[in-house]
């Protein structure tokens, strides 16, 4: 755990024992790895994990009376959504050591991209008491520890939206659609959108099965991945916009479409990718194929 320089006295460490984040899918359990690869914005995340607290030793460290009131914390960043919110909260009242159970719920529709996780012990409430180097402010950091979580690997980052394409100018057995709009600095967020129709049953279960697909269901997926790749890298292409070196802001269409050519076409500028789609769209399109690897994991 990397320890910041406060302006205040901290405890030790090893005051404050966290254990791993576990994912929990339904009856099960798992090790939370850092990349979630499978995920999409309708499923919620349910985490936990077991933190023990030793806080006298975490008051006597940070030169604070035994009576002042502490707190365990949890807040959740995404950097997709730009959101960040608190997950968790608890009085730590007692002068021994305890165990936090903490479970948070976030919900997928208001993440995505890279999600941390910070568990932080601090100060409850304003402390006009201990030593001149004790902290006093509410909120004062006496102990953190972060960990991110990268959802949906190299997915696109963007919302998903299962409807009826019946009631729309959709052609009705039409899968799914790629919806894109507005310039590149625009939040990625707000300027795509997968529409799933919601007729199309392989489509829906294929999506609902994306924690743990089938092997059918992977195939669904993988072309659906390949037609949003294919979408946004030719949206991206065809703008005066995208540039060598243009600074998009972090969640933007721009920094997320430089950052899947990127992927797909390691070393290779923008000039040139533009110059291949125009000149041969149909090679450019192979090209993709086997740069987003399609069908390659469906077993």
């Amino acid at each position: 755990m990397t320890r910041q320089a406060m302006p205040y006295r901290l405890p030790a460490g090893e005051t404050v024992v966290a254990g791993e984040w576990v994912l929990v899918m339904g009856e099960e359990q798992l090790p939370l790895p850092d990349r979630l690869p499978d995920w999409d914005y309708q499923t919620n995340l349910i985490l936990r994990r077991a933190v023990e607290v030793d806080a006298k030793s975490l008051r006597i460290g940070a030169g604070l009376a035994p009576d002042t009131p502490l707190a365990l914390a949890v807040i959740w960043i995404a950097s997709g959504s730009g959101l960040r919110a608190p997950g968790y909260r608890v009085a730590l009242s007692g002068q021994d050591q305890e165990v936090c159970q903490i479970e948070i719920q976030i919900p997928g529709a208001e993440v995505g991209g890279r999600l941390s996780l910070d568990t932080v012990a601090v100060l409850d409430s304003r402390n006009s008491t201990g030593g001149p180097t004790a902290p006093r402010r509410a909120g004062s950091v006496l102990w953190r520890d972060r960990y991110e979580v990268q959802l949906q690997g190299d997915a696109p980052q963007f919302p998903i939206s299962v409807i009826d394409f019946a009631k729309t100018s959709f052609p009705n057995d039409a899968a799914w659609h790629v919806q894109i709009s507005g310039n590149l600095f625009s939040a990625t967020m707000g300027g795509m959108i997968l529409l799933v129709n919601e007729r199309n049953a392989a489509m829906v279960r294929a999506f609902q099965n994306a924690a743990r697909p089938r092997t059918v269901d992977k195939a669904v997926l993988s072309a659906v991945y390949f037609d949003v790749a294919r979408a946004m890298a030719e949206h991206g292409l065809r703008s005066e916009e995208l540039t060598e070196g243009t600074p998009y802001p972090e969640g933007t269409l721009g920094a997320t479409v430089i950052s899947l050519l990127d992927r797909l076409f390691p070393g290779v500028s923008l000039v040139e990718l533009k110059l291949r789609m125009e000149q041969s769209p149909a090679h450019f399109a192979s090209e993709l194929r086997a740069a987003v690897r399609l069908f390659e994991e469906v077993e």
